[in-house]
């Protein structure tokens, strides 16, 4: 039988501590949220859409492409949780031009719907309405065609 020395069993432990402190070290980072918490935002956009008018409070003639011939479209919105009043913004964008920017209030509740609308002079090409938050933050587009 052989005995091992006091350095054997010296560098026996050390290693022992070394893979102990290495086993806690990875089980921290795997405890450490993968990001950062996402801030809660004050509504919910349940739906937005894009079409020819607003009957009985409901969006009609929704579609993505619209004919050069079509005077004007409406942009429906509708939020859901609202957890204060606040304001939001309906940012039409032709291509990459910012034409128009339209703020409407949103009240605290459960749901609320609105829209805006925006005449197309017949501009064709690409479009998309951008709603943004009452710190101008985006929460949510939608794009059409004019054909």
């Amino acid at each position: 039988m052989r005995k091992y020395g006091w350095r054997t069993s010296f560098y026996f432990i050390a290693a022992i501590v070394l893979v102990g402190m290495l086993l806690q070290a990875s089980a921290q980072e795997k405890a450490k949220p993968e990001s950062t918490p996402k801030e809660t935002s004050v509504l919910t956009i349940a739906r937005l859409v894009v079409g020819t008018g607003v009957e009985n409070l409901e969006p009609a003639g929704v579609a993505e492409t619209f004919p050069a011939s079509t005077e004007k479209v409406y942009c429906f919105l509708e939020a859901t949780d609202i957890t204060q009043d606040t304001e939001v913004s309906f940012v039409w964008f032709h291509g990459q031009s910012e034409l128009l920017k339209f703020n409407l209030p949103l009240v605290k509740g459960s749901r609320w719907r609105t829209f805006a609308f925006k005449n197309l002079y017949g501009q064709k090409g690409d479009w998309r309405v951008e709603i943004r938050d009452a710190e101008g933050k985006p929460l949510k587009e939608v794009k059409f065609k004019v054909e």
